[in-house]
């Protein structure tokens, strides 16, 4: 909005500083101060709003230290974290582009169904909200949404050189030359176009691009029967890693600020030609605009965990818990970087697996000998080190270690080959 405004100004009137706005460094460095500002600004009443509309948080006895505690607290502060995200976003970044209109229907899609689980759990004062099958079906649609607008919609395109396009058959919205400069020779010109390609880049590969219709003998016509699911479940399953995640004060929220920021690395990198080239990875056209939603993620993430470490003011709820993880699921999808999810998102993965292990073990050995045994002493993993009597805040920032960690290698792949 700003964008398009100031852009006007400087066009028209030559309005001074209105040239700022065509940087992606200035307005993704205004994205996080402003959707960090809000957050601190607001928090404190929005925490307050929640309190008088009695939404407080519905707690199980599970025998967790200082979990009682907790019974009563605001819940719901989601909504925090998706109007810091959305307001930044929709201010400076450029409306007119299919990343940022994708971006910002995912982050309303899956906050709306966050939102529905967590009105119907303070409806019947318990756990149980919107029936699991629902929520799958919403992630389901969404992911459907998301893998035919990258099939189909002409904006969504990766730059390759030319003969691959056509070697490959994929089709080409755009041709232009390239000039490729040489150490003591002339420039070399090659010709590159931006082109419809089911192709992801692969990380630790020396080739890493997985054409993904490599699965139906590259039949371009039916790669959708693989990219489609593919997609689906990517988003479903970190959108429910997310979810499962967010059980101690500030852990998901701490953990989603660590992935934004290299989210944001990666949106950069992969719409800069010149870096793109330089580490051999996919240039994406027109990506650029996904550094200032990352930006306005990264401030919004940071800003709750100001209300929400320990001991939280606030809880996000499902409303902030599925969103973020449609957003960190659907940005890796659109920046072709999917395959890196099990390294930046390991923490969400292993929260996941844990559960899966256990729930399997438990009914695999109740089969077996008629009694139910466990792996973990509870699931998910953060549960099994509170019940070893880690100290909540304790395991919180050991999970944040290993998140930076993970976010550190994520980014070396670049690279590493």
């Amino acid at each position: 909005m700003l964008y398009h405004l100031f852009e006007y100004l400087e066009s028209h009137y030559a309005f001074p500083g209105a040239g700022l706005f065509q940087f992606i460094s200035f307005r993704a460095a205004m994205a996080i101060l402003l959707s960090l500002g809000m957050t601190l600004l607001f928090g404190s009443r929005i925490i307050r709003s929640l309190k008088r509309l009695q939404v407080g948080e519905t707690v199980r006895d599970l025998g967790l230290s200082g979990q009682l505690e907790k019974e009563g607290t605001p819940t719901m502060g989601g909504i925090m974290i998706i109007i810091a995200i959305l307001i930044p976003t929709l201010l400076l970044a450029k409306l007119d582009n299919i990343y940022i209109i994708l971006m910002l229907v995912v982050t309303v899609w899956f906050a709306g169904i966050g939102y529905i689980d967590d009105r119907l759990k303070l409806l019947r004062k318990n756990k149980d909200g919107l029936r699991g099958k629902y929520k799958i079906l919403g992630q389901i649609a969404m992911g459907l949404v998301v893998a035919l607008v990258m099939l189909f919609h002409q904006d969504i395109v990766v730059r390759i050189p030319a003969e691959v396009a056509i070697e490959n058959g994929w089709e080409i919205t755009k041709t232009f030359d390239k000039v490729i400069p040489q150490v003591n020779q002339a420039p070399i010109t090659q010709k590159v176009v931006h082109a419809k390609a089911p192709i992801t880049n692969v990380p630790f590969l020396k080739d890493n691009e997985f054409d993904y219709s490599f699965f139906i003998a590259n039949n371009l016509n039916l790669v959708w029967l693989v990219f489609i699911p593919i997609v689906i479940f990517i988003i479903t399953a970190v959108s429910n890693g997310a979810n499962l995640t967010d059980g101690l004060d500030g852990l998901l929220s701490g953990i989603a600020a660590i992935i934004g920021a290299t989210l944001g690395i990666l949106a950069y990198v992969s719409s800069n030609a010149i870096v793109a080239d330089y580490l051999n990875i996919l240039f994406i056209p027109n990506s650029q605009e996904l550094v200032i939603y990352s930006a306005s993620f990264l401030g919004a993430t940071i800003g709750f965990l100001w209300f929400n470490s320990y001991p939280a003011s606030v809880f996000m709820g499902d409303t902030g818990s599925l969103a973020i993880g449609g957003i960190i699921a659907v940005m890796a999808v659109l920046l072709r970087k999917e395959m890196l999810i099990p390294i930046l998102c390991g923490i969400m993965l292993m929260e996941n697996l844990s559960v899966v292990m256990q729930v399997s073990y438990f009914k695999y050995t109740k089969k077996k000998y008629g009694e139910g045994r466990r792996i973990f002493l509870m699931s998910p993993l953060h549960h099994h080190y509170q019940k070893k009597g880690l100290h909540e805040m304790k395991i919180v920032v050991r999970f944040w270690i290993v998140a930076i960690l993970l976010a550190v290698l994520t980014i070396i792949t670049l690279k590493l080959r």
